[in-house]
């Protein structure tokens, strides 16, 4: 049988520390084959994620490649605008200008004014 200071006395593994808390076992240190496994998934992980911004659908290759062809497009339409613009302003001057029109029947369709010759001068060649 037990005393009364036997059965008021903690057992020794159940027993508390006066001060602080009680002491946690210490976490063993992770192996040098488990760091490097972490490691090297790191490393694969960030080079997949670099290799898909330089080269995946939305990557810096991609990115540069369309802003090349938009340049490449916007310099073909501004010379489509320009060459409609001076279309335009043609067909203006057709349509209005007197002098223009003259210019068109003569060059064009070999019109003159009543009261003009026409001299057509044509080479001869001279064989030796």
């Amino acid at each position: 049988m037990q005393t009364v200071a036997q059965a008021l006395k903690p057992a020794v593994s159940q027993e508390v520390p006066l001060r602080g808390r009680a002491r946690q076992a210490a976490i063993p240190a992770p192996s040098s084959f488990r760091r490097r496994a972490v490691n090297y998934t790191l490393t694969f992980i960030t080079v997949v994620l670099v290799v898909d911004a330089l080269v995946g659908d939305k990557g810096l290759l991609e990115t540069m490649r369309a802003r090349k062809q938009y340049a490449e497009v916007a310099a073909s339409l501004a010379a489509v605008q320009l060459q409609n613009d001076r279309l335009r302003d043609q067909i203006q001057r057709l349509t209005s200008d007197p002098e223009t029109i003259e210019s068109v029947a003569r060059e064009e369709l070999g019109l003159i004014r009543p009261g003009e010759l026409v001299f057509v001068v044509k080479d001869v060649d001279h064989k030796p």
